[in-house]
């Protein structure tokens, strides 16, 4: 569940209460494996490290301030260019219970922004949902977010015609019932991107147990 509404005034999230969006809509087929060798060093251990080596990893994150933001427009696709993934962008909110809403499923199916986080590009984390696998098996539109490696961009075409591109710097695993909210969506000094979708596969239950989190930060808006 989630209890959370964004602030107008700043362009980021106002908590009430404790906000867990979490992304729980993921088909219940296994995805195509990758191994640890395949996964870029930063991000094959960040998704095993402890609470310690977490806490260290997050101090290192570059520093936000004096980020350039932009005006406030809703996206309308995402580029990433260094895994060849293209996808229009949905606007998705909250259920009557309060529980995410997830982009629909399917081989073709678009990933989805969160209407109740900040638009890219303005100050704050925009959050970018969708599917690591498609039913029936196959790829989802996020089936290779772990091959991205620091540096690389995702850029985000917003309705006012302008591109909002951000750079990786950091992705990692969390259990979706320990999922660490303010790390993932607590305020930031700058715009910075969230990209979400499942992780952690579980042949014996054919559910997801993790989600996979990729951190990114405004560095170029057009103009």
């Amino acid at each position: 569940m989630i209890s959370s509404t964004r602030d107008p005034r700043r362009g980021r999230f106002a908590s009430v209460g404790v906000a867990l969006l979490i992304l729980t809509g993921c088909a219940n087929t296994a995805p195509a494996q990758q191994s640890a060798s395949e996964m870029p060093s930063s991000v094959a251990s960040s998704a095993t490290a402890g609470p310690a080596e977490s806490s260290a990893a997050q101090s290192s994150d570059p520093a936000t301030t004096q980020s350039p933001v932009m005006a406030a427009s809703p996206p309308v696709s995402l580029n990433i260019p260094s895994i060849r993934e293209q996808s229009t962008l949905l606007h998705l909110g909250l259920r009557a219970n309060g529980s995410l809403e997830v982009p629909p499923d399917g081989p073709t199916a678009p990933a989805s922004w969160y209407n109740g986080s900040p638009t890219p590009g303005e100050r704050g984390p925009a959050v970018l949902l969708g599917h690591v696998n498609a039913v029936g098996g196959g790829p989802g539109v996020f089936a290779n977010l772990r091959r991205l490696k620091v540096g690389d961009t995702l850029e985000v075409t917003r309705a006012d015609g302008k591109t909002a591109i951000f750079e990786f710097y950091r992705g990692e695993q969390f259990a979706k019932d320990a999922f660490p909210s303010q790390t993932v969506y607590g305020d930031t000094e700058g715009s910075e991107l969230r990209v979400i979708t499942c992780d952690g596969y579980d042949p014996a239950t054919g559910l997801f147990d993790d989600n996979y989190v990729v951190f990114a930060k405004l560095v170029s808006p057009s103009t």
